[in-house]
């Protein structure tokens, strides 16, 4: 790691998702170092005086009467409309709406029964985190299913879009091999379930 970047762990605890004390103990001269930096920085507002006042002169000089006319003056707008250009632009704003209108989906406030699967043989534990869950990586665990390794867990979850994720030995965090995954944003991808 470079001189600027903090193990993931360290990140977490500057972002207040976990205390110094559950960092492992040779992270913890490291979670220190980063508190103390984070201690140091100057976290009083900024202020511009100068450009404040300077825009608010250009605000106040400037007549409001001959910029409301400017856009409400009839004779303006009939020189802006073109009718020839009248039609595609209301064919255009049809397939817009057509495109854009969310697809079809459940009543709201109805349930789905979904049964969640991974196979991973070598896992001691596996638990499934989601937005249906917080994102708790203890809140719902899985059961393993014989010695072939393969983990369920039934959940009954709202009509909706939720994205969820494995977690595997309480550590590795696997999304669905068997679903669709977007970024998350800090580096991992998330499964998309679609109810």
């Amino acid at each position: 790691m470079s001189e600027h970047e903090f193990h993931p762990l360290v990140k977490q605890l500057l972002d207040g998702d976990i205390t110094l004390a559950a960092l492992p103990p040779e992270l913890r001269a490291e979670g220190e170092e980063a508190l103390h930096l984070l201690a140091a920085v100057d976290r009083s507002p900024v202020q511009l005086p100068a450009v404040s006042r300077r825009v608010m002169r250009a605000v106040a000089s400037r007549p409001a009467r001959s910029v409301w006319r400017r856009v409400v003056e009839p004779r303006d707008v009939r020189l802006r409309i073109r009718p020839w250009l009248l039609a595609p632009a209301l064919a255009i704003a049809a397939a817009l709406i057509l495109f854009l209108r969310p697809a079809p989906t459940a009543a709201p406030g109805s349930l789905i029964t979904v049964r969640f699967v991974l196979v991973a043989p070598d896992a001691h534990e596996v638990s499934l985190a989601g937005t249906f869950n917080r994102w708790d990586a203890h809140a719902t665990p899985l059961v393993r299913s014989g010695p072939t390794g393969v983990w369920t867990a039934t959940l009954t979850l709202a009509a909706g879009q939720h994205q969820y994720a494995f977690v595997v030995d309480g550590v590795r965090w696997v999304p669905d091999p068997g679903a669709p995954a977007v970024d998350d944003g800090f580096g991992r991808r998330n499964s998309v379930l679609t109810l």
